[in-house]
This record gives structure tokens, sequence and C-alpha cells, in this order.
């Protein structure tokens, strides 16, 4: 059953603050990929790789793609805890700041350890004795950051992967066109679909500037979406003490 929280009288600085979320998310999962040749945003190419790797009997390599994901997972926990906490205690100015504050550091630790030659060379496919805290950190990264907007959204947008949202999209569309609802229920379910729709044009903008970005700076250029991380930690707690 299809069913989301989604509601109409949803601010403008709300809408934006998700569509560059989703840039931002399109942008780190550029960098992971030219990294080290993994998509971060998402963990469902992790389970491919280590059965790809049982069948060629490197039982370390698919223990290390088995464990990536559970670093989303907690990213997703802590980010999910600490947004609930936020709404729980009224602070739904301040819901962002906390989450992305721990992403911004996540992300300076990745563009600091990757200039110092922690982790493996830029553009080599990935190894996991040199780029497992990398993977890591990333896939922290963006849990704690799809964590926030999908709790924040009411369970509508989901910014660092398209699948659920493309999925999202097409049921909406069903919904708002095929099903009988109110007049009312239609428009918020359009309304929904374009913010869907927005997020994935968002996210692609993310890739392809975050390409161009990377492709340049490497490691270095994991400050740019950092610095989106750090605007919206202090803009949150700025906004929640007007």
């Amino acid at each position: 059953m299809f069913q989301h929280k989604f509601q109409e009288n949803v601010s403008f600085k709300t809408y934006t603050d998700w569509f560059i979320l989703s840039f931002l998310a399109g942008s780190i999962n550029s960098g992971g990929y030219l990294a080290c040749h993994r998509f971060v945003s998402h963990v469902t190419g992790f389970a491919t790789l280590s059965g790809i790797s049982i069948e060629r009997f490197e039982f370390l390599e698919a223990l290390g793609s088995l464990l990536i994901p559970l670093f989303f997972l907690i990213g997703v926990v802590v980010s999910g805890y600490l947004t609930e906490k936020q709404f729980a205690h009224k602070l739904h100015g301040e819901k962002y700041a906390p989450v992305m504050g721990i992403v911004a550091v996540l992300l300076a630790f990745v563009a600091v350890g990757g200039y110092f030659n922690f982790f493996g060379v830029f553009g080599k496919p990935a190894d996991l004795k040199h780029d497992f805290i990398l993977l890591a950190c990333l896939c922290g990264a963006c849990g704690l950051q799809n964590g926030a907007i999908t709790t924040a959204s009411g369970f509508t947008i989901r910014t660092t992967h398209l699948t659920g949202l493309t999925t999202d999209l097409g049921i909406g569309l069903v919904r708002a066109e095929f099903k009988k609802l109110s007049d009312q229920e239609k428009r918020i379910e359009r309304r929904a679909n374009l913010l869907r729709l927005a997020a994935i044009f968002s996210f692609t903008m993310g890739s392809i500037v975050g390409a161009f970005i990377f492709a340049k700076f490497q490691y270095i250029g994991f400050l740019f979406p950092m610095s989106l991380a750090i605007y919206f930690s202090y803009t949150a707690k700025k906004s929640s003490s007007n």
C-alpha cells in the first residue's frame, strides 16, 4: 500500500532545501564513482559485488562489500533519530542542522584524507584494503542525508537514489490520474509528483556538476558538497533562532 504524509502547506524554502539536497547527493555519488568506481548513494551494487566476489572465491572482498552498506544503515538510523527528536521538541527549523553537520565532518575527512593519500589512488577501482574507510564515510554521509529528508518529507522524497523515487513517481501518477480521489487528494498527489520529478532533475544536475569538479580537483572536490552541508547546518540553526 502506497501512503505518504505529504502536505500542501510546505514552504518554498523547504522545497528549495529538498532540491539542493538532491543536488548534493548527486555530486557525492559522482565523487564516489570517479574516486574508486563505486556508487555510494545507494547500496544495491554492494550486494551484487559481494555475490561476484564469492563466485571468484574472494571472500574478504565479499565480506567488505556486505559490511559497507551497514554504514548507510547506521547513517539512516542516526539521522532518523536526530530528525525525529527535533520534531518531538518542535524544533522544525533545526531539523537538518545536526545531521548535515555530521555529513560535513565526514566529507571534510574524505577530502583531507584523500589529499594526504590516506585512501587509494583517485580514479582506480576500489581496493577495500585502502578504500574501505572512504566508502564507509561516503555511504554513511548519504545515509544520514537520506534519512533526514525522508523523515522530514513524510516519506515522500528520497534524495540519494532514484530507483525508489521513480517507483514512487510511477505509483503517484496512477493515484493522481486514475484512482478515485477527492480534488484535494489529487492536488496533493500531483504536487508530490512534481516534487519527485524536480528531485530527479536536481540529482542529475548534481551528478553532472560533481563530475566536472571531481575530474579536476579529485579528493579535494569533496569540499564542494561539504560546503553545501555546512550551509544547511548553518541556515537551519539560523532560521530556528529567528
